[in-house]
């Protein structure tokens, strides 16, 4: 499903008569974070249909620009050559933070691309005759202060944008109000559509739902989201972090993924069943059994970052367990019975750090592995605390533990492919040697005196 209806003729036509003279276009690598340039309208005709070279090192870095030391796609026995780029002129939208400025999103090709991955999972979705519709909601902090003076700082003391656990709080809305318009309004205009904006338990924390689609879509509103948010928050000097967790005090931030399969033309609900004891269907309990069966073996696609793991401990409003349950938040997956247009699965391991694209890519492709399979749903809903409930195992408790069972298992190349699950795996392993060789502040603590 394409979000922009006009012909590539007739979006030239209309950048030229109102005299655009740039464009910006981006690409997302393999942590979520966008990449991208201005070019001119001229570029942009020249490249629109042919598609554009774009450096690969946006596959050969990580989030801080190091240079992964143990990359095999590309690196510096590749001399980092250009990989090609094609613009997708449905994702046309306006930045109105930026005076209306176009923008488009730009995919790889022959590339460990994410949005890639997610748009050949969807492949196999409608070549079973299934239509996705997904969305994803964050929780994040916002402090007050701007990135270069916070970063020299150490990111340490930072004051939060509203003091207090006032989770659902009028107040602190209408204290933050500016920022707090600005977000629902500025990214409707975006379109990136906010279904609801609220605090979140914790000091200067927000939480939105971004309004569901059809999952490619779905998938760039989260991307944009999360960039857009930065920016709207730069323009009220305000800081925001969708890190997974920000202090061991207080609550983590999600990034849970809402899903259901419809009929290929969209019209029926396939998770829905009036008949059923618990109102879901059986191919929605297959959906639910193949999360379940692949979740220990995918987890870095949910939880992508040292500090992911940090957010799920127990009573912390977030899963350790490989666990369901029907409306139930201590479980890795929550179901939803409701109408035959409400009805729908919630995986609630996804974090706020984690690269929508990927996540969702993940939740689709092990739910369609499950029906596939002809999986059964043969472990029962958890009722009461998901954190007891060890049945099927716990979650890896850190990212390299995550990484290894990737690594390991044939699932992950099964499901995404075996080049891109290697080029994934090894950006983990990379991430987790970069941390191990720190020392933290509280190994300064707890250490230094003592032993």
């Amino acid at each position: 499903m394409m979000r922009n209806q006009q012909s590539l003729p007739e979006l030239l036509q209309e950048l030229t008569e109102e005299s655009t003279t740039k464009v910006k276009l981006a690409v997302t690598d393999i942590d979520g974070v966008l990449r991208g340039k201005l070019i001119s309208l001229d570029k942009f005709r020249s490249v629109v249909e042919k598609g554009f070279g774009f450096c690969d090192v946006v596959f050969g870095w990580d989030a801080a620009d190091q240079a992964y030391d143990n990359g095999k796609f590309t690196g510096w026995h590749t001399g980092y050559p250009d990989a090609l780029a094609k613009i997708d002129i449905g994702t046309f939208r306006r930045v109105p933070w930026e005076n209306d400025l176009p923008f488009f999103l730009a995919g790889f090709q022959d590339a460990p691309c994410p949005r890639g991955v997610l748009k050949r999972v969807i492949g196999q979705a409608k070549e079973m005759g299934y239509q996705a519709f997904f969305s994803q909601e964050f929780e994040w902090f916002n402090f007050l202060g701007k990135g270069g003076a916070v970063a020299a700082k150490d990111y340490g003391n930072l004051p939060p944008l509203s003091e207090g656990m006032f989770g659902y709080s009028i107040l602190r809305a209408s204290q933050g109000s500016a920022y707090f318009q600005d977000l629902f309004d500025l990214l409707e205009k975006f379109d990136v559509p906010i279904e609801g904006l609220h605090t979140e338990t914790g000091p200067g924390v927000y939480e939105a739902a971004i309004l569901y689609a059809e999952v490619l879509e779905a998938a760039d509103r989260a991307v944009l989201f999360k960039a857009g948010v930065k920016e709207i928050a730069h323009r009220h000097d305000i800081l925001p972090t969708f890190m997974a967790k920000v202090s061991a005090e207080l609550p983590g931030c999600s990034g849970h993924v809402h899903q259901s399969l419809w009929t290929a033309d969209g019209g029926q609900n396939l998770f829905y069943e009036a008949g059923s004891a618990t109102g879901i269907s059986s191919l929605m309990e297959s959906y639910i059994a193949g999360q379940l069966y692949c979740l220990p073996y995918i987890l870095p696609m949910y939880a992508p970052t040292v500090n992911s793991y940090k957010r799920l401990v127990e009573g912390a409003w977030a899963p350790t367990t490989v666990t369901w349950g029907i409306d139930n938040r201590t479980t890795a997956l929550r179901a939803l019975p409701g109408s035959a247009t409400s009805t729908r699965l919630e995986t609630r391991v996804v974090g706020s750090d984690s690269n929508p694209y990927l996540a969702m890519a993940a939740c689709l492709a092990s739910g369609l592995y499950g029906i596939r399979q002809g999986l059964k749903l043969e472990v029962p809903a958890t009722r009461g605390s998901g954190y007891a409930d060890k049945g099927l195992g716990v979650l890896p408790r850190n990212l390299w533990e995550a990484a290894q069972a990737m690594k390991q298992s044939p699932l992950a190349a099964e499901l995404f492919g075996e080049a891109f699950a290697d080029h994934f795996v090894r950006t983990r392993e990379w991430e987790w040697r970069q941390f191990s060789r720190e020392v933290t502040d509280w190994e300064m603590k707890r250490y230094f005196e003592i032993i």
